[in-house]
């Protein structure tokens, strides 16, 4: 056995005083977290009976889309970090003050991002060297859809000033009700007016905006009843985006992994492409089910270490470890027995539908592994410990880029192509495992007090 494996790990399930605030927090926290998987699985559900060359335009302009979210989700797990830390503190306004920075940076840094994206959108697209016709689709909804990414980069900030504060139950109703709303959008427009991919993305962007305006109403009302100004306050700002940076550097590394594996897709073929985008979205979603733990576990030890609290930050760890290996394993079991018929909702390509059912097999296998590394990856975020996490993100990707190149050089295709990929991602896995839980075991990360 492993020498960082935590031995609790093996014995039974006891009770543990903290699993009632796991659940009051995890549980929410996962249908807020799975809201955008659901944007583009609807999506993919809705563009993929219109055609293979449109559900792989999605493919490529939802990685594109997906990694400008994920490269800010710092905006998210830092708000969530500092609020709690300041909640665990006794300062409730310094709390809000923390989020309304993380607020404004989100706006900031989704109008940059929109500034320079939009008139790159053919060239970005270009980069996966697509057929001319997917382009053409990837194109139409990337350009559409940039429109709402200060949106839903505000989303992000929001809900991590709440989770911060012990609410993901907000969240989740903000989310759900977004999510319902997408879908909807997107039938009525792509087959009601017949705008095809270019209305769903709009939908997309409706939805987004709406959830954005509930989330400012709600942090405004809040800041308003303990007398905390929304006025930016640029130091407060600028202090945001310093401790978010080491979060940038885990996440753009992480997003390369991600993109190098749609590239790999790409040159596999479309059909192999389309199998990959649908996979690799059903990832994201398993990923966040089993990432409502690590929201746990940012909250809670956020709060624990800054009210000084180590002995009940070490002993939440190890619980929340538990909770994520297990679940993995209920993943696993669901995955492999409803994977060949979760296949028919995308496609009624044969072929795709094969290749689909190939990589969540894999997929499937990864699941309590994956289970762990995201509840470590979130006790970490929890702790401040953004610059460990950074170094640990470009060390396991560099583990996975030879294994991805191995298969691109190979020139493999078909069922075994896209098999080899993904087994590709359990190697960048296990690399991002063995990395955080050899961290988890020392005691560098525990450092108490309001501010890191």
């Amino acid at each position: 056995m492993p020498r960082f494996l935590p031995t609790r790990l093996t014995r039974p399930l006891r009770r543990h005083h903290s699993d009632g605030e796991i659940v009051r927090l995890a549980l929410p926290a996962l249908g807020a977290l799975v809201a955008e998987p659901l944007f583009l699985l609807g999506d993919s559900a809705i563009i993929g009976h219109l055609g293979t060359p449109e559900l792989a335009g999605l493919g490529i302009a939802s990685t594109v889309l997906t990694t400008l979210v994920n490269v800010s989700i710092f905006l998210a797990y830092g708000t969530t970090a500092a609020v709690a830390r300041m909640l665990g503190a006794g300062d409730f306004r310094g709390a809000l003050r923390a989020g309304r920075d993380g607020c404004w940076l989100a706006l900031a840094v989704g109008a940059a991002t929109l500034a320079v994206g939009w008139p790159l959108s053919p060239w970005i697209v270009a980069q996966f060297g697509p057929a001319a016709e997917v382009a053409e689709h990837a194109e139409t909804y990337l350009w559409i859809s940039l429109l709402g990414l200060p949106s839903m980069l505000l989303v992000l900030a929001a809900t991590g000033i709440l989770r911060g504060l012990q609410d993901t139950r907000t969240p989740l109703i903000v989310a759900a009700s977004g999510a319902a709303g997408n879908i909807v959008l997107n039938v009525i427009l792509v087959y009601g007016f017949g705008l095809g991919i270019a209305g769903s993305a709009i939908g997309t962007v409706i939805a987004q905006t709406a959830m954005a305006a509930v989330f400012v109403v709600i942090v405004a009302r809040s800041a308003s009843r303990h007398g905390v100004n929304l006025r930016p306050d640029l130091r407060g700002v600028a202090r945001a985006f310093g401790a978010g940076i080491p979060l940038i550097v885990r996440t753009v590394a992480m997003r390369v992994a991600l993109i190098a594996a749609t590239v790999v897709a790409t040159g596999l073929g479309t059909a192999e492409l389309a199998a990959h985008q649908v996979a690799l979205t059903t990832w994201t979603l398993l990923s966040l089910i089993l990432d409502a733990v690590a929201i746990a576990a940012q909250a809670l030890v956020g709060r624990a270490l800054g009210a000084g609290d180590v002995a009940g930050a070490r002993s939440i760890t190890r619980r929340m470890v538990q909770w994520g290996v297990l679940a993995g394993f209920a993943l696993t079991v669901l995955l492999l027995a409803v994977g060949s018929v979760y296949a028919r909702l995308f496609t009624s390509d044969p072929d795709v539908r094969s290749l689909l059912f190939a990589a969540l097999i894999v997929a499937a296998l990864m699941q309590p592994a994956a289970g762990w590394v995201f509840v470590l990856d979130g006790v970490l975020i929890g702790a401040g410990d953004g610059r460990y996490l950074a170094w640990a993100s470009v060390i396991s990707v560099m583990f996975f880029l030879p294994a991805a190149a191995m298969v691109a050089v190979l020139d493999l295709s078909g069922t075994t192509g896209i098999v080899a990929l993904w087994g590709a991602i359990g190697v960048w896995m296990i690399a991002r495992l063995v990395t955080l839980a050899l961290r988890e075991r020392q005691d560098a990360w525990m450092i108490t007090g309001a501010v890191r």
